[in-house]
């Protein structure tokens, strides 16, 4: 595979013969068929995944299809000897829980990888714990193991905001930005960095450290789902899962969306997922209950009853001491 920047050989002998100086360029008026390049059929795949696995996301899939057509059309300028500027990969994932951030950056560390931009198709998932000492001398260290296992691949920052504490002067956070900044531009050839959170408190975030921000150079927003979206992600896990609803609780399942939305910290797919997860527990407990045999299809079939058995039916306002009701 293609990797850009690679290391020269080491110095050679007398007898060694003459080392080339790469592959020789196509001729000015030679034609190259993309759909030949074997990484651009990965790329494919990767973005097929990508429109199975998430609903909606329209402008984020978009980005994504951007940059790997960005980075295909470099390898093939490179062929006929066109030399352009790396392209910086560090980017920026803006959106609520449950919006789909992980599975993107997962899939944009493959892609990457396709396209010989980075060595491995990994992300490394961090917070401000994994990279914040709570001492002198102990933040540098903690952030540099956390950039050797991200080596080569994905750096991914969750709620990349609470490095920066400016109320707290003694923070140590400051120092795992610097230690980023220095990162991100010398060792562009083997890691992107990605981050991630809330959309104000990121911006504020960037606001506060222009440094990051001018090195990154894709923003990407994850908007809430529409119910509409959510039902879908809904009926796609449940048939993942080797589920089916009723046709009857598809309907409930909505009307269950349009009661849980509203109410504090709901987390779009996350709070989805969290809920299908106790239909399937009110789903045992009913067929354990009927004391008889049941078939592949009592197995399979999630009813209206499985989904009306949760709280979020039941009358009275919502509190935040309930953070996401069954």
């Amino acid at each position: 595979m293609y990797r850009p920047g690679g290391a020269a050989r080491p110095g050679r002998g007398a007898q060694d013969p003459p080392e080339s100086e790469g592959p020789e360029s196509l001729p000015p008026d030679a034609l190259i068929d993309l759909s030949t390049d074997l990484a651009g059929k990965d790329v494919e795949d990767t973005l097929a995944r990508l429109d199975e696995e998430l609903i909606g996301l329209a402008a984020v899939k978009l980005r994504v299809r951007e940059i790997a057509a960005l980075l295909l059309i470099d390898r093939a300028r490179q062929q006929f000897g066109l030399q352009a500027v790396r392209p910086t990969m560090h980017m920026s994932f803006t959106g609520g829980p449950g919006t789909g951030k992980t599975t993107v950056a997962l899939r944009m560390a493959e892609l990457l990888h396709a396209l010989g931009y980075i060595r491995k198709p990994k992300v490394h998932t961090v917070t401000r714990d994994d990279l914040v000492g709570q001492f002198i001398g102990h933040t540098a260290p903690k952030t540099k193991e956390a950039l050797a296992k991200a080596a080569g691949g994905v750096l991914f920052i969750d709620e990349a905001y609470y490095l920066f504490r400016p109320e707290n002067e003694r923070d140590y956070g400051q120092e795992v930005i610097e230690i980023l900044l220095q990162e991100m531009e010398t060792e562009r050839s083997s890691l992107v960095v990605i981050f991630a959170g809330y959309p104000d408190r990121m911006d504020t975030f960037f606001s506060a450290n222009p440094g990051l921000s001018s090195r990154v150079a894709h923003h990407l927003e994850f908007p809430d789902y529409t119910r509409a979206e959510l039902l879908a992600i809904a009926e796609l896990m449940v048939a993942q899962q080797n589920f089916t609803f009723a046709p009857d609780a598809v309907a409930a399942f909505d009307r269950y969306l349009e009661l849980r939305m509203p109410r504090p910290r709901f987390a779009n797919a996350r709070s989805v997922r969290n809920a299908l997860d106790r239909c399937r527990l009110r789903q045992a407990n009913r067929l354990v209950g009927l004391h008889r045999p049941v078939s592949r299809d009592d197995l399979m079939t999630l009813t209206v009853t499985d989904v009306e058995g949760s709280s979020v039916f039941a009358a009275g306002p919502a509190t935040e001491s309930t953070p996401d009701p069954g």
